[in-house]
């Protein structure tokens, strides 16, 4: 994908905390390859590394925030030191975006940190193994201007252990699928979270599969299985809110 002529000088932050080189190093490829910025508009920060560094949110465009291997419903004596320092600096972060209104769009640790903000139900009632599923607009979606060119109903990636159960009457839904009813969501005018990955492709999924085939998202004898069910359709719709997201935001 071609970059991005974008107005403005102002950079996006990608929030990263994938501890993993390989996999944090494709996201932001990915994240990279999918928005059409370069490098000196997507700033990365990996929080599993380094603290949360100030950000005056008048001086940037927009906040991306990628996958991640911590889960905000885990009993909090199972939580690391890191999870715990991570939590706290994206949820003083998310305050802030929401009190503001600053453009931000998280990928599934989104609707966690989001999710944790809006004090909605987080738990493993929706969890999905990793795979393919179908996700469908709102009409509320539908009308949304980040799905712009996407279809009604899309394939896409999801592999998650914790899911919003219930969204508060103040957020909007935006999307769902059969085994997840909040696949994605706005709160304010340009606050989103999605559950499903619209930063991933068949090849950053499978090297996910395999970085994180001790975590438990799929028993030891499903490796196989887990690899033929990202294979199931093609994904290609979910990446285009990316590219709508900078288009929209850049300044």
């Amino acid at each position: 994908m071609t970059p991005t002529a974008l107005p403005g000088d102002r950079p996006f932050v990608l929030l990263a905390t994938r501890a993993e080189d390989r996999p944090a190093d494709e996201e932001y490829a990915l994240f990279l390859r999918f928005t059409g910025l370069p490098p000196e508009r997507l700033r990365r920060v990996r929080l599993e590394r380094d603290p949360m560094p100030a950000l005056d949110l008048e001086e940037i465009s927009g906040v991306l925030v990628g996958g991640s291997p911590f889960n905000a419903s885990d009993p909090l004596e199972r939580k690391s030191p890191v999870q715990r320092r991570v939590e706290a600096e994206m949820a003083a972060l998310v305050d802030e975006v929401v009190a503001r209104d600053t453009p931000f769009l998280g990928a599934c640790y989104g609707v966690g940190t989001l999710g944790t903000h809006l004090r909605a139900p987080i738990d493993g009632t929706f969890a999905e193994p990793i795979s393919v599923v179908d996700v469908s607009l709102t009409p509320a979606g539908r009308d949304d201007p980040l799905a712009a060119g996407l279809p009604d109903t899309f394939p896409a990636f999801v592999g998650h252990k914790e899911a919003i159960r219930a969204l508060p009457d103040h957020a909007t839904l935006l999307a769902s699928s059969p085994t997840c009813p909040v696949q994605m969501f706005r709160v304010g005018c340009n606050v989103y979270a999605t559950q499903f990955h619209p930063e991933l492709d068949v090849d950053g999924i499978v090297t996910r599969i395999h970085a994180y085939a001790d975590y438990g998202y799929f028993a030891a004898d499903e490796l196989d299985v887990t690899l033929a069910a990202v294979r199931r359709a093609p994904v290609t719709a979910p990446s285009r809110m990316l590219r709508t997201f900078v288009e929209r935001y850049a300044r």
